[in-house]
């Protein structure tokens, strides 16, 4: 396939991830790091197109890369407790021009439209403001944070107004007290804060890494779970910021890398994408088939039959026997799916099952999915009483042998089986039992 026409695919079948996306609220976090970043000017891009694709976008910027700096040109000192800033009169100063200068900057990147460019036409508005209400954290373990404070309430009717006459908001980490005072906040937690007063649909954390890392190994999606324990072994404030949005009740919350181009049309528009997931829902689920899923599983049969590898059913076929097919479904689509017919003896009695039709979406091979599929299938025979499967295969032997099958002769085969087998296909025979013998 061309790069045009892969381009073309890949575009065809990002359409229902737009779908779901349209109207919907998504919050981004970007830490100050980002912003000077080379691929910001990117990032920008791509936060243009969500917009024009009528995406409703809340960017949360944080800035402590240039608060540092500014206070190190000054020579004040930058304390903390623990990972929260002490803010003093002086920093607060500080501060405040330093969020400010890059709140202009971030208009102006957003303002740019030169032709032939991603940005030309885009007539994107950005809009910030005093949304956020702030309280001061007060004194931690004795030590008195100053001007350093927490969300008190954001004026979410305001903002949701801004959002349907298509502008971005954009949230500052800084916020206005009852008193008149500015208190100092921490973007995530005002990020997070967002998401959840917002009703988001997702929380977009960026973060210089890509995926989570564990024991040496890339971590694509999490249950909130999952996440917790990783979160006593791998320090990371966007991963304990994705778990408090979860907890609040944001359904998935993504952690993308501010380097890598095109992450985030990728996360959003793509079946697995470039980060790290986080969700509080069944993302991931195995279910039996239904007659609406017919067009699923065909779609992940047909290049294995045109390989050889399964033998070709037709869509009849299969409408026929969908009652026997179980799937994985990731986000909605069928990724994975494997299908148990029962075996019976003359008197029409089921004395065993034979396990067929494996596939497995290439995108989605490498996570155990398959063994998986395997497990309920076991315990669907189980539940039937049956203490014996069989498997034909052409190409898969050792991984059924893996997962505890062992080859047997023809003869093995139930008689009602054998009548059935292929001998120009010379398939495999392997077979698995339940239950000690």
């Amino acid at each position: 396939m061309s790069d045009n026409n892969a381009s073309l695919n890949w575009f065809r079948h990002a359409a229902p991830y737009i779908n779901d996306l349209r109207g919907r609220t998504l919050v981004i976090g970007i830490p100050g790091d980002a912003l000077e970043h080379a691929n910001f000017r990117n990032l920008v891009h791509d936060m243009a197109l969500l917009a024009s694709l009528g995406v409703r976008l809340v960017v949360v910027h944080g800035a402590r890369a240039q608060v540092n700096r500014a206070l190190a040109e000054r020579g004040v000192e930058s304390r903390f407790h623990g990972n929260t800033r002490v803010t003093d009169r002086d920093t607060l100063e500080i501060i405040k021009a330093a969020v400010g200068k890059l709140r202009f900057e971030i208009e102006a990147a957003f303002s740019q439209g030169l032709p032939d460019s991603p940005m030309a036409r885009s007539a994107l508005k950005v809009v910030s403001g005093n949304f956020v209400t702030a309280r001061p954290i007060g004194v931690l373990d004795g030590v008195d944070l100053r001007w350093t404070g927490r969300v008190r309430r954001m004026e979410v009717e305001t903002i949701e107004r801004t959002l349907g006459e298509g502008a971005l908001v954009l949230l500052s980490p800084l916020g206005t007290s009852l008193t008149g005072e500015l208190f100092n906040l921490n973007y995530l937690d005002l990020a997070a804060e967002a998401a959840q007063a917002l009703r988001a649909e997702k929380l977009v954390l960026f973060r210089e890494g890509a995926q989570l890392r564990l024991d040496g190994e890339s971590v694509y999606e999490l249950s909130i779970v999952q996440a917790e324990q990783i979160a006593a072994r791998v320090h990371s404030e966007a991963l304990a910021c994705a778990i408090r949005a979860c907890n609040a009740g944001t359904t998935r919350t993504h952690l993308l890398s501010y380097a890598r181009d095109g992450a985030l049309v990728q996360e959003l528009f793509r079946r697995e994408g470039t980060g790290t997931m986080i969700y509080r829902d069944s993302y991931e689920v195995v279910r039996r088939a239904r007659i609406t899923d017919v067009g699923g599983v065909l779609g992940l049969i047909r290049p294995l039959e045109k390989q050889g590898i399964l033998v070709r059913r037709s869509r009849e076929k299969l409408e026929a026997e969908i009652d026997h097919f179980t799937l994985v479904e990731v986000d909605g689509t069928p990724v994975a799916c494997a299908a148990l017919y029962p075996i019976l003896d003359d008197d029409g009695d089921t004395v065993a099952a034979e396990v067929a039709c494996v596939a497995i979406h290439p995108q989605f091979r490498s996570g155990g999915r398959g063994a998986k599929l395997m497990q309920h299938l076991e315990r669907q025979a189980g539940a039937l009483g049956l203490d014996e499967l069989y498997v034909l295969t052409t190409q898969t032997e050792h991984w059924f042998i893996e997962r505890g099958f062992r080859q047997v002769a023809v003869e093995d085969l139930p008689a009602s089986r054998q009548s059935l087998y292929n001998i120009q296909r010379n398939s495999r025979i392997l077979r698995k039992r339940l239950t000690p013998q």
